[in-house]
């Protein structure tokens, strides 16, 4: 739909989302089934660049453990350091940085690490489910696969070495099993060579995990099913929010102008500007993900296989393989860095030497919280306005449960959730 033109009379509508990446579009559709008439505002991502539809595709209902905990702190150092560790910061951010990186490391302590693992537990609890619902409701069940994930431990000290992590996993409801090499080998074929020379010792499976074969054609499948449940869509860049004085909000932007009884800023790694807007300063920033794709490569794994100590992900789609993950924090607005896309090529290839060249390259931005948990909720103060981004590398994962969440705050239900821990102004 063409935006409107900006002379016009501002109009009037129930609820606005802005952002239609897989958050957004799972709460506009949520809302809309619910009976409430919605409007979605995002401008076109035509190439399918961003992030939910660059991601691994593991719907990753077992990472309950936010990325900041103890033993991080212990080997921060290390991982800074090394060119070819999963986090890097780049360096002209880090002054930018320095303030989220102190409530990084300030929630890696014991307590608040446990906390947030509690929370985080509490949204991952429905998340298979809520993607199970989703995935039949948009005529997508074909593209998600339920035959679990592989943890992959390159050595018996690393798996020892990751007890702790496993048993706190246990603790929090994750079922998962202890695997040696062999049994490595025998579930994925194409890691046999891998164990024989000594670089897979063994994994951890998470028999409950689910992935998507193709994220893309998922999103379109759930566009489609949103415009035919009756949301409107404008394509549009919404710059200027202003919270009304009996609710919701008057959204501007250019051919926009909007005012809505309930806003719910759903924008991903560009949601800031518009929460500070409303009233709610949130430390948000920029997980820079990447990946690499392997043409006619899928058939080598039959789920997500993720070697722990390297951070990424062997991703097997529909005919190709997708090799994504790490962790760059530095912003929107840099280019890829070369040196990142080389480690990933490099620690594919330690595990598969005979990959063909990758096809193709990406860089996308993931909405990251100090705390590992996202804001989901009212905005204090600005009655009507919803936020609903931060989720990090698991935005994919808890899109469903999102939406619950935030139908349920907008119907005015009690949650079945406790919704206290993702709150906006618990910063």
């Amino acid at each position: 739909m063409q935006p409107r033109d900006p002379q016009q009379t501002p109009e009037e509508g129930e609820i606005a989302v802005i952002g239609a990446g897989v958050t957004g579009l799972s709460i506009a559709l949520r809302l809309a089934r619910e009976g409430h008439e919605v409007t979605l505002i995002a401008p076109t991502d035509q190439a399918g660049e961003g992030a939910s539809h660059g991601n691994a595709g593991v719907i990753a209902d077992y990472a309950v453990l936010p990325l900041g905990q103890p033993g991080l702190l212990r080997d921060l150092p290390r991982l800074l350091l090394s060119s070819t560790s999963p986090l890097s910061i780049r360096a002209a951010a880090i002054a930018t940085l320095a303030p989220w990186l102190l409530r990084f490391l300030r929630q890696s302590l014991p307590r608040p690490a446990q906390r947030n693992a509690q929370a985080l537990a509490s949204l991952m609890n429905r998340a298979g489910s809520g993607w199970q619902d989703l995935a039949a409701e948009i005529d997508g069940t074909e593209l998600l696969r339920a035959n679990g994930a592989l943890l992959l431990y390159e050595s018996e000290r690393e798996s020892i070495a990751a007890e702790g992590g496993r048993a706190w996993q246990r603790a929090l409801g994750v079922q998962l099993e202890q695997l040696g090499g062999a049994e490595v080998a025998q579930m994925e074929p194409a890691l046999a060579a891998a164990v024989s020379a000594g670089k897979v010792a063994g994994a951890a499976y998470f028999p409950d995990g689910r992935s998507v074969t193709d994220p893309t054609a998922m999103m379109r499948k759930l566009a489609n099913a949103t415009a035919m449940a009756g949301v409107r869509r404008i394509d549009t860049h919404v710059t200027g929010l202003r919270p009304g004085g009996r609710g919701g909000a008057s959204l501007t932007g250019p051919g926009l102008s909007l005012t809505a009884r309930h806003v719910v800023i759903a924008a991903g790694a560009w949601s800031a500007p518009l929460a500070q807007a409303a009233g709610a300063r949130v430390p948000l920033e920029t997980e820079r993900g990447y990946h690499l794709e392997f043409d006619a490569a899928a058939s080598r794994f039959s789920r997500p296989v993720s070697p722990e100590r390297r951070g990424f992900y062997f991703c097997p789609m529909a005919g190709r393989l997708r090799v994504a993950g790490t962790v760059e924090l530095g912003g929107l607005n840099a280019p890829a860095a070369p040196r990142r896309l080389r480690a990933l090529e490099r620690h594919a290839r330690h595990f598969l030497p005979d990959l063909p060249p990758p096809c193709r390259q990406w860089l996308g931005f993931r909405p990251s919280l100090p705390d590992s948990l996202p804001v989901i909720g009212p905005v204090p103060g600005a009655r009507g306005v919803w936020l609903a981004f931060g989720h990090g590398h698991l935005g994919l994962t808890l899109a469903p449960v999102t939406a619950e969440v935030i139908a349920d705050g907008v119907a005015g239900r009690q949650a079945a959730l406790d919704p206290a821990p993702f709150r906006p102004g618990r910063f």
